[in-house]
């Protein structure tokens, strides 16, 4: 829908770019030539198709003002599911850095300007591998040449029983100005927040953890299930896996770790699916939960104020 947007509003800014044109280079100045040359009559009129041109026309510089901030600059996004809690929640409206890895065509998204690339910790949105025409947003894992390993560890602990710990390890690349703290999997130790605070799929049955996570630069939290259900989700008996990032594309995954498809299930993204970087929310929406609420579920029930601001 996103793309199809962006070619519907380059389109529309083309249309009326020309419409101003032809106005400010042909009719203008005819209509101009024609007022002098009746200059003694009491009343000029404007013809009633330049009046046409002239409100089409003045349409060209807004629309090339949003085009400009939508395809290079910024561009809203709206959270739809619960991949990414307890980072973003459904209702979050964000805004995402268009520039940040790149000026692209906003038609074909060929890239034009190189400006970056996403780091280990950026929360990043992208085209869908699997169908282009589909944002999806997850944080990015791993980068070009990294080796990803992410797997259950069951731990027994004696008042909760089983921990499925969904320990994550790293082995970056060493390069010539690195030579330490590489070539070696390091694990991602994360610490345990509280529990209870979400629930799977609201059911008090099964209360999921919140941990913060150390990923390289960038500290933030996560969410996990400590029991299975084989009812729950089909990505939470995710196995033991090791990803080798290939030359030109990214390993991500979702903060809510056991509900979230992503580069576990469906592999890498590649740097041409890329859209940009989340880095604010600009404005968040409460909604029901409650399947026998008589409101409507799209309808908002509140703002929450407080998550207005950047995103970790």
């Amino acid at each position: 829908m996103a793309q199809y947007f962006s070619i519907f509003l380059v389109a529309m800014t083309a249309l009326s770019g020309i419409v101003w044109l032809i106005n400010v280079m042909v009719l203008r100045p005819k209509h101009n030539a024609q007022a002098q040359a009746s200059a003694k009559a009491d009343v000029i009129e404007t013809p009633q198709s330049n009046i046409i041109v002239e409100e089409i026309g003045s349409f060209f510089p807004w629309l090339s003002a949003i085009l400009i901030l939508r395809s290079f600059i910024f561009e809203p996004f709206q959270i739809p599911t619960g991949s990414m809690i307890p980072t973003l929640l459904v209702g979050d409206f964000i805004w995402v850095e268009k520039y940040a890895y790149g000026l692209r065509d906003p038609v074909t998204r060929t890239k034009f300007l190189d400006v970056g690339s996403p780091q280990r910790g950026d929360i990043a949105v992208f085209k869908y591998p699997v169908d282009p025409t589909v944002d999806y947003i997850k944080r990015v894992i791993g980068v070009p040449g990294d080796v990803i390993r992410y797997h259950n560890n069951p731990t027994i602990n004696a008042q909760r029983g089983i921990d499925y710990n969904k320990r994550l390890w790293i082995k970056t690349p060493c390069s010539t100005e690195q030579t330490t703290d590489c070539g070696q999997f390091k694990e991602i130790v994360h610490q345990e927040v509280n529990r209870g605070e979400f629930f799977r799929n609201n059911d008090q049955r099964y209360p999921m953890i919140r941990a913060t996570e150390q990923l390289h630069d960038v500290k933030h939290d996560i969410l996990i299930t400590p029991a299975s259900n084989p009812d729950m989700s089909p990505y939470f008996n995710d196995t033991m896996g090791e990803f080798v990032v290939p030359e030109g594309h990214y390993f991500v995954m979702g903060d809510n770790r056991d509900n979230s498809a992503d580069s576990r299930f469906w592999g890498f993204v590649p740097e041409d699916n890329l859209v940009g970087k989340a880095v604010a929310i600009w404005i968040s929406f409460e909604f029901s939960e409650d399947p026998n609420d008589i409101l409507p579920s799209w309808l908002p029930r509140g703002i929450r104020f407080d998550r207005i601001g950047g995103i970790q």
